[in-house]
């Protein structure tokens, strides 16, 4: 995978740490002696046929210039559960979905001991990010604090999910192959937990850091079921950020500001987004000292949150971490994700919220 020496750890990771996958043959009746064999019919020559390993393919569709499932085809297959873990007040499990050739999603549901049904939040950290803080007994025991389940998973082109890609291809270089597919999978997870009966999803919450919060952002734009975000230092304004972003080699750079290249990457940023964002609780942390979204960046993300937003900010990351010392962290995203009247039942069929649309619709219904 390829890092780079600009790439910065999540911040969120100290945060963790402070906090703390014809053979059968059909049998014919013989003619009888006195019968002399008919003449093989000329329908019955065997026909040629050309057979490529192309034809054998699973055929998906999927868009990359959209967050929403729309038009988008997929082949899931059935989930598959590879690790069961019983701990003191928490019980792990490790998931295997799948909905594209080769590329499982591997997905951790970590839920509080004696507690039925209880409320979801997913957790989706930022590039280059991996799975191993799910594994950690004290994080899970703080993820489940106070009866919530907590569902964490990788983005893609990330950790295990980079895999079968030219050297040159990465995160930010797939830009709009990695936000859009992650939202895409935010739908498809929703749809797999909605099926389970041991989870509520009425008041689905989401953490995301960077460009977790991003793909958090885009999910939620087109996905009603989440009701609550949280995010910490999303990532956009994609000009501004391609240009300053210390996450972005200077060797690479000059690719990523190009018109062709922004303008691919121009429906999925979450500027254009955030302003028609009908979820009803969002909560937005930008920590100042940061440079991975550089400081114009930072300044249009937050003129484009619509009013209500609870938005606050640290001076740097030594100012948050001691904001998270003492364990409240995700206190306000559980506050919110609270179980209530059950809500009518909702799976993602691709129908799009493009910004203009949803204005539009909430308009011809009042």
């Amino acid at each position: 995978m390829k890092i780079g020496s600009g790439k910065q750890k999540s911040l969120a990771a100290s945060f963790g740490l402070v906090l703390l996958c014809v053979g059968a043959g059909v049998a014919q009746e013989a003619p009888k002696a006195d019968t002399p064999p008919a003449p093989a019919a000329e329908s019955a020559k065997p026909v040629r046929r050309n057979i490529s390993s192309e034809s054998l393919k699973e055929k998906i569709v999927e868009d990359f210039s959209t967050p929403s499932l729309k038009g988008t085809v997929f082949k899931p297959t059935p989930p598959l559960v590879g690790e069961m873990d019983n701990h003191p007040g928490y019980s792990r499990e490790l998931t295997r979905l799948q909905w594209r050739p080769g590329d499982p999603v591997d997905l951790y549901v970590v839920k509080p001991a004696g507690v039925n049904k209880p409320p979801v939040i997913l957790y989706l950290y930022s590039y280059p990010f991996e799975l191993d803080r799910f594994r950690d007994d004290s994080f899970c025991r703080f993820l489940t604090a106070n009866g919530f389940a907590a569902v964490g998973f990788a983005s893609a082109l990330t950790g295990p999910r980079y895999r079968e890609r030219a050297l040159k291809e990465w995160f930010v270089s797939e830009l709009p192959e990695s936000l859009s597919t992650s939202a895409h999978d935010v739908q498809m997870i929703l749809n797999y937990l909605a099926g389970r009966e041991d989870l509520s999803i009425d008041h689905v919450g989401m953490f995301g850091d960077g460009s977790g919060a991003t793909i958090a952002i885009l999910a939620a734009a087109v996905d009603p079921r989440i009701k609550t975000l949280d995010l910490l230092n999303p990532w956009g304004d994609w000009p501004d950020w391609m240009a300053k972003s210390t996450l972005v080699p200077d060797n690479e750079r000059a690719e990523f500001v190009k018109p062709e290249f922004l303008a691919r990457v121009a429906p999925l940023d979450p500027v254009q987004w955030l302003p028609e964002l009908k979820t009803p609780k969002i909560r937005i942390q930008i920590v100042r000292s940061v440079t991975v979204t550089p400081g114009e960046a930072k300044l249009k993300i937050e003129a484009s949150v619509p009013m209500g937003v609870k938005l606050i900010h640290y001076e740097d990351s030594k100012a948050f971490i001691a904001a998270a010392v003492n364990g409240t962290g995700f206190d306000w995203i559980k506050e919110q994700v609270k179980p209530g009247s059950t809500q009518h039942p909702y799976r993602a069929s691709g129908e799009a919220r493009s910004p203009n649309s949803a204005a539009k619709a909430a308009q011809s219904k009042q």
